[in-house]
């Protein structure tokens, strides 16, 4: 393709899956953009066309009933919450950056899941169906709109975390779940990050079947958050700090610093914005890691099944122990272990046999 090719379909802005489709087809390479609040994830070559979901918008139905609902991949996730929330139900996994304005397929290309995957799983438990374009330009229906799902390999669930590189999501099929009247947020607190760690490991194991579990080696505090009937949560919540000690945090701060975690605003100001994938046992490891840094900024959630490191403005991160993926700023798209799995370049193969779609490794 020309450079004068390039410019004349330098971005597309599709209103249904036919325009997708076309605008798909029309471009040598291609990428689709939602609301850039991860563009780390779309940062490939000139020569790579934008398309636009913005005008992909809307929830196309919602069966309060079935707890389920399908919208177009370009509905921002604060206005799918809000809908829910007017029937008493929610997305549990609570998709970050909603705030700030993240999409539904960006959410889904990103693979972030919020504070509540602790409890109740990651976004990839909650997907059913999903309308794809693929590298050939053919609109593909997969999944499902119902829990009941068809026998087959998932492909739904294989596009989380796909960051767009098999195909571009036009529409998503999601279950959700009633959200609990009542929640209780506990403020642990701890000297060091010994003592960090072993609250949050500990805590991860209880009975207590805690909503939220995250730490902020920052703050020298976990926060864990409870929900249920509030009838028990008093009773629970006393139980918990008899345990480590802390304090129940009033209900405005409660929602402030949820909203902050989810957001990421404790990270730097148009910083390089980093996610590593953890397992509990490796939680000290990289706490250390990041306080030996003094420009380093981090958190852990999901009860250390996840992390997040900020590094300044214009600063890329260092090559990382762990698989990583940089959400936003500067530097390489995994800047930690890169793990390559045959059956991705199988389904690579499958959906983009012509290489429309940028590489894995792009």
């Amino acid at each position: 393709m020309n450079p004068g090719e390039v410019a004349k379909i330098s971005s597309w802005d599709p209103s249904s899956t036919a325009e997708l489709v076309e605008a798909v087809r029309a471009a040598k390479r291609v990428i689709a953009v939602g609301a850039q609040t991860k563009p780390r994830l779309s940062s490939v070559g000139s020569d790579v066309a934008r398309i636009s979901t913005a005008k992909l918008r809307g929830i196309s139905e919602y069966e309060p009933s079935e707890f389920t609902f399908t919208a177009w991949a370009g509905t921002p996730v604060k206005e799918i919450a809000t809908v829910l929330a007017e029937r008493g139900q929610y997305l549990p996994f609570d998709p970050p950056l909603a705030e700030t304005g993240a999409t539904l397929a960006g959410t889904v290309a990103a693979g972030l899941s919020g504070p509540g995957r602790f409890r109740f799983g990651g976004l990839r438990d909650f997907i059913l169906g999903v309308t794809l374009v693929d590298g050939t330009g053919r609109s593909l229906r997969l999944g499902g709109k119902v829990v009941k799902n068809a026998a087959g390999f998932d492909v739904p669930k294989f596009l989380v975390g796909s960051i767009g590189r098999f195909g571009i999501i036009a529409g998503l099929t999601l279950k959700v779940f009633p959200r609990a009247r009542q929640t209780r947020t506990l403020s642990l607190e701890a000297e060091d990050s010994d003592a960090l760690t072993a609250i949050l490991t500990e805590a991860a194991r209880t009975r207590w079947e805690l909503d939220a579990l995250e730490l902020v080696p920052g703050e020298g505090r976990v926060m864990a958050r409870l929900a249920g009937p509030e009838s028990a949560l008093d009773a629970l919540a006393a139980e918990v700090l008899t345990r480590w000690p802390g304090r129940v945090l009033e209900q405005s701060a409660a929602h402030a610093l949820w909203s902050a975690l989810g957001e990421f605003r404790w990270a730097h100001p148009a910083g390089t914005l980093v996610k590593v994938v953890l397992a509990p046992a490796q939680v000290k490891q990289f706490v250390v890691w990041a306080e030996a840094r003094s420009n380093v900024r981090s958190q852990v959630g999901s009860g250390g099944n996840v992390g997040y490191l900020s590094f300044p403005a214009g600063t890329a991160s260092e090559k990382l122990p762990w698989p990583a993926l940089t959400l936003r700023g500067v530097g390489p798209l995994w800047p930690g272990e890169k793990r390559a799995f045959a059956v991705m370049r199988a389904v690579k193969a499958a959906l983009d046999p012509n290489g429309r779609f940028p590489d894995l490794d792009e």
